[in-house]
């Protein structure tokens, strides 16, 4: 049955090989430089099992990036969803120095090159992932208007009760938007049991970069079955960037 429903959504993207228009702007800072860099290496490709297709829309995803501010597909999607939860339409950085948004923000580990932004926000707080165990965070109930996290909820053991403690942690109404990668023909899956994947390159294996979960096209279900009320999908350059946004 997995095989057959993967089947039908690699069809459904074989239509789709050259990439969408990506955004004329970067979403964050509003410049219109891009340039692209080389970010997988093979050990993670073969690790991962990533076909030619795949590795280049993850490629595309990372390495693609805006000259000004360095925010890559990643970011800008993060972005976006942010930016469309409040329906706003200027670029990320000037909606996070608007006074009048006095927004409670919590990230968790640095959210790529969105941090930057982020942080001047006066109700911004960091913690880092794994010294702050994001499946019991130390915050009261309702403490926060967003969470924010890209890249990090593969690399935790436990990942849906990870999600849990971001809900317990906002108001109601308010929303978690992260990113994780996703491999759109695929359904997710977990690794235990194969041998162990790290998503940084180089001899020494950071621990904190462990692979525990391979987001595929049914990564909205955690964030249901985490307790959220709505799941939002955004998308930018389909298929190479995702964002997920649950709705408290």
């Amino acid at each position: 049955m997995v095989g057959r429903i993967a089947a039908v959504v690699m069809s459904a993207l074989r239509p789709c090989r050259r990439y969408t228009q990506v955004m004329q702007a970067c979403v964050c800072c509003g410049s219109k430089g891009r340039t692209t860099s080389s970010v997988l290496w093979p050990e993670l490709v073969s690790e991962w099992r990533l076909s030619p297709e795949e590795a280049a829309y993850v490629e595309r995803q990372q390495g693609f990036h805006c000259i000004s501010c360095g925010s890559n597909l990643r970011s800008m999607v993060l972005a976006k969803s942010i930016l469309d939860f409040y329906g706003a339409r200027e670029p990320f950085a000037d909606f996070i120095r608007d006074a009048d948004r006095d927004l409670a923000i919590l990230e968790i580990n640095e959210a790529g090159n969105l941090s930057q932004f982020l942080r001047l926000s006066r109700g911004h707080h960091l913690v880092e992932f794994p010294d702050v165990d994001m499946t019991s965070l130390p915050f009261a109930t309702a403490s926060f208007d967003l969470v924010v996290h890209s890249d990090t909820l593969e690399h935790v053991p436990h990942p849906i009760a990870g999600l849990a403690e971001c809900r317990r942690v906002l108001r109601k109404g308010s929303a978690c938007a992260f990113t994780v990668p996703i491999i759109v023909g695929r359904l997710t899956s977990s690794r235990a049991g194969l041998p162990p994947s790290y998503h940084l390159g180089g001899p020494e294996k950071d621990p904190r970069t462990l692979v525990h979960t391979e987001y595929g096209a049914d990564a909205w279900t955690h964030v249901i079955r985490a307790g959220f009320q709505q799941c939002r999908i955004t998308a930018i350059d389909f298929p190479a960037a995702h964002c997920l946004l649950g709705v408290a």
